[in-house]
């Protein structure tokens, strides 16, 4: 399987699979895609009017993976970006899990809103659906309204299932260091992935004192550990 997710490797049933043939040791049972398709079909019920965008806060900034028509830095509030849902997979193992980004309530996120074609919008929300709703009850999708420089827009986003057993809750700043700087799985490293969204933050200009801050602590950590 390929270390980064693609459209083409979503669309083909990569996530699904990848869950599947390790369901016996992460006792975590993926969705399939019918069971995928009616919870979208249900979502959509409550589409608000006008085009629909995807709200990303974390991989999705640098690796979106569904086609777009246009990309806009975006900010919501209610929610703040949190290492808070544990991975025992795509960068972890079940004996060691790593973490990735959620939306946790409280707060405000700067990040990237990206506008889906109109005609095809449902296609490409459906690639978006089967690689963060893979799992029942991690994620809970959520429609927002994102501020932007050029005004409102509606945007579906991902946050925490705060009842999902993969959830951290607010972790010490030591262990969230020691887990992003050591964790790895299929798709790679915690701290790639800490690497990736910072570095594409900042050419965005896109701030985040406590995401910047992570970075330096894991690069420090990391480095004692090389010498």
């Amino acid at each position: 399987m390929t270390n980064k997710l693609s459209r083409d490797s979503i669309r083909d049933g990569d996530v699904y699979r990848m869950l599947k043939e390790q369901e016996h040791v992460t006792n975590i049972r993926p969705l399939t895609e019918a069971e995928r398709e009616v919870l979208l079909d249900r979502f959509l019920e409550d589409a608000p009017a006008g085009p629909v965008w995807v709200f990303g806060y974390g991989s999705l900034i640098w690796n979106p993976a569904f086609r777009h028509t246009a990309s806009r830095t975006a900010r919501v509030f209610g929610y703040h970006r949190s290492f808070c849902i544990k991975t025992p997979l795509g960068r972890g193992s079940p004996d060691y899990p790593g973490l990735v980004l959620a939306l946790d309530a409280g707060g405000s996120c700067n990040g990237v809103a990206f506008r889906l074609p109109a005609k095809n919008m449902r296609e490409e929300l459906s690639v978006v659906w089967a690689r963060e709703m893979a799992i029942a009850g991690s994620y809970r999708a959520v429609w927002v309204r994102a501020q932007t420089a050029k005004g409102p827009i509606n945007a579906v986003t991902f946050a925490i299932n705060r009842a999902s057993d993969r959830y951290t809750g607010k972790l010490s700043e030591d262990e969230l260091v020691e887990r992003l700087g050591t964790a790895s799985g299929y798709l790679g490293t915690c701290a790639e992935y800490l690497e990736n969204t910072v570095s594409h933050m900042r050419e965005l200009k896109i701030r985040d004192a406590h995401m910047f801050r992570l970075q330096r602590l894991v690069r420090e950590a990391r480095s004692r550990k090389s010498d």
